[in-house]
């Protein structure tokens, strides 16, 4: 592990915990479990940690899509919140309600969910920029630019390998895309195709919005941001947040691999996230497979 430690707002300090030998064959493992305007939710599993990174739908909707890959949401360490859009935050409340368990964001945005949603959590606050562990995986925050109270990325440095989210942003910043630079997999906003959302029958002001500088990503601007983070390291690129309306899979999904091949990265796996159904499970790393678990 890299050592890394934070001061919650809360006063306690997450440190991780001790695990000795397992039975795992794989150092770490993904699912994204959803991802589209109507919600968003993404599993990450290691031998002593599992995490949500936001919660868009509803816990019943969380509970099957868990259940899916053979997981419910009992075990979980705790949810990371990336901001207070209902597509983040929808199941949240039931969650915590019905696991206590603890919820991971920034103080500015922990407040905009209580008041959005009338309830208190039992959060563990960061601040934006800190990194802190949760378990055997550190993570790290940074700011993005989106029309919410303090919104973050995540890049979660997992004994498998570094897995970077990066959805729901306007423009990829200088500071974004240093901070993701590290990833092996990374979860990046293809929201719209410009041309279709400008011919789109939605609001003057909701296409600005969308396709302004706190917005969200075009296809285009996603390519040019895997083009500058592209390094040997990087292996797995979801397309995530894709819109229904101003949107194809099938286009995203064409531009990125485009520009892949362009810059000549075929070692970059282009992965489509889908609204409805969770994603193959993405495994991380290998470990050895010991047959007797050490005493902690």
């Amino acid at each position: 592990m890299l050592g890394l430690t934070a001061h919650f707002g809360s006063g306690k300090i997450i440190a991780p915990g001790r695990c000795g030998r397992y039975r795992q064959t794989v150092a770490a493992q993904l699912t994204i479990l959803g991802s589209g305007s109507a919600g968003n939710c993404a599993y990450v599993e290691t031998a002593e940690t599992r995490l949500l990174i936001d919660a868009g739908f509803s816990a019943r909707q969380t509970r099957k899509r868990l259940t899916a890959i053979a997981r419910g949401p009992e075990g979980l360490s705790g949810i990371l919140i990336t901001h207070e859009h209902s597509d983040h935050i929808n199941g949240l409340a039931a969650l915590c309600s019905q696991l206590g368990v603890p919820v991971y964001c920034n103080r500015l945005t922990k407040e905009a969910i209580e008041f959005q949603l009338q309830c208190k959590f039992e959060c563990r606050v960061f601040a934006t920029g800190a990194s802190f562990e949760v378990g055997d995986i550190a993570v790290d925050t940074f700011s993005i630019p989106h029309d919410a109270t303090d919104p973050v990325g995540f890049l979660l440095r997992t004994p498998g390998g570094n897995i970077g989210f990066l959805t729901d942003l306007g423009h990829a910043t200088k500071l974004a895309l240093e901070r993701v630079r590290a990833a092996n997999v990374l979860v990046l906003e293809t929201n719209h195709d410009l041309k279709m959302l400008q011919d789109s029958s939605r609001p003057w002001s909701l296409k600005q919005r969308i396709a302004g500088r706190h917005g969200h990503l075009s296809n285009n601007d996603a390519a040019d941001a895997a083009e500058e983070i592209m390094s040997a390291e990087l292996r797995h690129l979801y397309l995530g947040h894709i819109s229904r309306e101003c949107n194809q899979p099938g286009l995203a999904h064409r531009v990125i691999q485009e520009r892949l091949r362009k810059i000549g990265a075929t070692h970059v796996t282009a992965e489509l996230t889908s609204q409805t159904i969770p994603c193959p499970t993405l495994h991380l790393g290998r470990v050895p497979v010991h047959s007797q678990p050490a005493l902690l």
